[in-house]
């Protein structure tokens, strides 16, 4: 209890009271009015804790609120004005997030970060500290070509599966010879940049030495800038960690042969100075002739999102695993609880990709309007 009051970091095994003794340094920490908050990873065990240690708290004149899901604004205003306030890691990151967009004072639910203790803190900050809270909006307007773009996609992602197999022949061979180990190692590298998700790279990957052994390769490779060598035989190369995707040329070519231009950002500066230079324009048609170049510039660059982001729901996004689809909608499994989001959806253009993937309806594309880590919101 001492140590949690210092604001230290307290290990305790199941059943050597945990909740019993937050108590002591959530009771001291409530005296100041300033509220004391008991963060803990799911509603049922924030509900729990706050009725079973609720009778403590009012006996000894202290007031208690929990924070559910469900709550609205005005339910949550009220918890959170009492003394000590149990609810989720999330509930509380969302609501300083609504509270920093809210207009008016009086719209804000939350009355300041006093004191908190984080149960499963070791989850919380460490496996969960770099995961962000976001908050978004639906555009105005939605301009996407999912719905033209999945089909050469679809067989873009396909041919490369081929490619990535007879990558994967290859390196096969070579790691089994110690004189070729190191280069077997590279085409490994090239294989999980091709199709992190590959089964049949996943299936190599369960001996942890080899998977160890690939990591160093790619670390070396990285440092030596040589990764965008090893892209040049893919059609398009995954960034597995940042989740990224990039089409390569072999790629632009299969996926709009007749026109490669289509999926090649023009230089846009270069072509308005052009048009000013050009003496046989008036005035109206050059501010004319510039609207054009700029709504063709958005179109091909939205035309090369919608790709990149079909090819990260193709390579890096698994049904069942990172997502499930039920009545028609996709749903988001949370990695670290391996629990269903309902209401949340990935930003710029994702979720949409993944509704294309699945053959379900394609709702309005969202943009980030708020977020913040775990880490950041705790510190």
């Amino acid at each position: 209890a001492i140590v949690l009051h210092r604001g230290g970091i307290a290990e305790m095994a199941t059943g050597e009271g945990k909740t019993l003794v937050a108590t002591m340094p959530l009771y001291l920490n409530a005296l100041s009015g300033k509220g004391a908050h008991l963060v803990t990873v799911n509603d049922y065990l924030a509900r729990r804790d706050a009725e079973w240690m609720g009778k403590v708290y009012e006996t000894l004149g202290l007031s208690v609120g929990c924070i559910q899901t469900l709550m609205t604004p005005e339910e949550r205003r009220v918890q959170y004005a009492a003394d000590i306030t149990y609810g989720t890691n999330n509930e509380f990151g969302f609501d300083y997030l609504r509270d920093n967009m809210a207009v008016r004072l009086e719209d804000r639910v939350q009355r300041g970060h006093n004191y908190a203790i984080v149960d499963e803190v070791d989850s919380v900050l460490i496996d969960e500290a770099r995961t962000p809270l976001i908050i978004s909006g639906v555009v105005e307007q939605s301009t996407h070509m999912f719905d033209r773009l999945k089909p050469p996609v679809e067989r873009l992602v396909r041919r490369q599966a081929q490619v990535v197999n007879s990558i994967l022949d290859e390196a096969e061979k070579l790691t089994a010879d110690p004189g070729t180990r190191r280069e077997g190692l590279v085409k490994l590298v090239q294989a999980s940049r091709g199709a992190p998700k590959h089964r049949r790279l996943m299936r190599l990957y369960e001996d942890p030495s080899l998977k160890t052994e690939v990591q160093r390769v790619e670390t070396e490779l990285m440092r030596d800038k040589l990764l965008t060598e090893l892209d040049e035989d893919l059609l398009f190369a995954m960034d597995e960690r940042g989740r990224n995707a990039s089409l390569t040329e072999k790629g632009r070519d299969l996926l709009s042969p007749e026109e490669r231009n289509l999926l090649v950002l023009p230089d846009l500066s270069e072509q308005l100075a052009a048009v000013d230079a050009d003496g046989g324009l008036s005035d109206a048609e050059k501010a004319q002739r510039k609207n054009e170049l700029h709504m063709a510039y958005a179109q091909t660059g939205e035309r090369i999102h919608n790709v990149q982001a079909l090819l990260k729901a193709y390579s890096l996004f698994e049904k069942n695993v990172d997502y499930v689809v039920q009545d028609g909608k996709v749903l988001i499994v949370d990695e670290f609880t391996g629990r269903l989001m309902p209401g949340r959806r990935w930003s710029d253009g994702l979720h949409q990709a993944v509704e294309a993937k699945e053959g379900v309806e394609i709702e309005r594309e969202t943009q980030t309007l708020a977020t913040i880590t775990l880490q950041n919101y705790f510190r």
